[in-house]
C-alpha cells in the first residue's frame, strides 16, 4: 500500500503484545507490503486521545505467531512506511529479581540479547551499518511513561535490563539463575530485534515491560519467602518449594495488568510531542560505511 497523503500517516506506533489491545476511533485497517514479507497482521490506523496511532498486533490476530517466528523486519519497516516516528512496545515478562513482583511495570533501558535465529538488520550488503546500541531505548519516551505511571500511583520503575531469549520455550533453572546473576531484571522473548531495527530506521522506541511471573530462578522458603531456587534455603537451611512458569498464571496476571497498561497509555500518549527532534532520529549518523 502507498499512502495517499500525509493525513494518512501516523506518528505513533504501538506494537501490541499480550494484553495490550487498545480501542481506536475512526479505525481503518491497512495492509503494508514490505521487501521482507508480511507483517504480523494488518495495521489499524485510528485516533486515540487526540493522536493518530498505528496499532500492530505483534503476534497476529488471535495470538497465533510465536516470538521466534515473528517477522520483526517487516513489522518495523511497515510502521516506518506509515510515517511512525515513535514506537511504544508493551511486553509481558518474567522477573529475575525478588523486588520485581507480579504486576510491576518496568521501563526498559538496556537489553541482553540471547536470541539465535532472528534477522536483526536491514543492512545485509552494499552498505554496512554498525548501529550504536549503547543506550538503545528512547529516554524521552521512557521518562514520559515513568512520570505518567507515578501520576496514577503505578508500581513502576524507570530503568531495567531485559534478557531476551529465543523462545518459545521457557528457561531452565540454571539459565534463569545465570541471567539473574548477570544483572538481568526481567526476561522475555520480543524486545530484540525490535529495538535495533527501530534504531536502523531512526525511530524512537520504548518497551513497557509488565511482570507476570517470577520465572524459575526463584523458590519459596517457608521462613525467608522468595529465595534462589535450590534444595534448601541458603539463608536458613530450610526446604524450598521450587516455582514454575505456568501459562495460566501468566494470562491471569496479564488480565490484571491490562487495565493499568490502558491507563498508562491513555495518560502518556497525549503528552508525546511528535514534532520534537530526538537523538533517536539521528542514529544513522556515523553508523554507515
Amino acid at each position: 500500500m502507498r499512502l495517499k497523503s500525509n493525513e494518512d500517516k501516523a506518528s505513533i506506533g504501538i506494537i501490541g503484545g499480550t494484553g495490550s489491545d487498545i480501542e481506536l476511533e475512526d479505525v481503518e485497517e491497512v495492509k503494508i507490503f514490505t521487501p521482507y514479507g508480511h507483517p504480523s497482521d494488518a495495521i489499524k490506523l485510528g485516533n486515540f486521545k487526540g493522536k493518530k496511532i498505528a496499532f500492530l498486533p505483534r503476534h497476529g490476530s488471535g495470538h497465533t505467531i510465536p516470538p521466534h517466528k515473528l517477522n520483526y523486519r517487516a513489522n518495523i519497516w511497515a510502521l516506518s512506511e506509515l510515517g511512525v516516528k515513535y514506537i511504544i512496545s508493551p511486553s509481558a515478562v518474567g522477573s529475575l529479581k525478588k523486588e520485581h513482583d507480579k504486576g510491576k511495570f518496568i521501563i526498559v533501558d538496556q537489553y541482553i540479547d540471547r536470541t539465535k535465529k532472528r534477522f536483526d538488520t536491514f543492512y545485509e550488503g552494499g552498505q554496512v551499518c554498525h548501529i550504536s546500541q549503547a543506550d538503545p531505548y528512547c529516554s524521552y519516551l521512557n521518562n514520559l511513561l515513568y512520570n505518567s505511571g507515578n501520576e496514577i500511583d503505578l508500581n513502576i520503575e524507570n530503568g531495567g535490563t531485559y534478557v531476551c531469549i529465543e523462545g518459545p520455550r521457557f528457561s531452565t533453572r540454571a539459565e534463569s539463575i545465570v541471567f539473574s546473576k548477570w544483572g538481568g531484571d526481567i526476561i522475555g522473548m520480543t524486545t530484540y530485534p525490535e529495538v535495533v531495527l527501530a534504531a536502523e530506521k531512526q525511530l524512537c522506541y520504548c518497551c513497557i515491560a509488565t511482570v507476570t511471573d517470577l520465572d524459575v530462578w526463584a523458590g519459596e522458603c517457608t521462613n525467608c519467602g522468595i529465595v534462589e531456587s535450590g534444595e534448601t534455603c541458603k539463608v536458613c537451611g530450610g526446604p524450598i518449594k521450587k516455582l514454575n512458569v505456568d501459562i495460566q498464571e501468566i494470562l491471569e496476571t496479564v488480565a490484571q495488568n491490562s487495565e493499568n497498561l490502558r491507563k498508562l497509555l491513555e495518560l502518556t500518549i497525549p503528552k508525546i510531542n511528535t514534532d520534537r527532534d530526538c537523538y533517536c532520529h539521528h542514529t544513522l549518523d556515523g553508523a554507515i560505511l
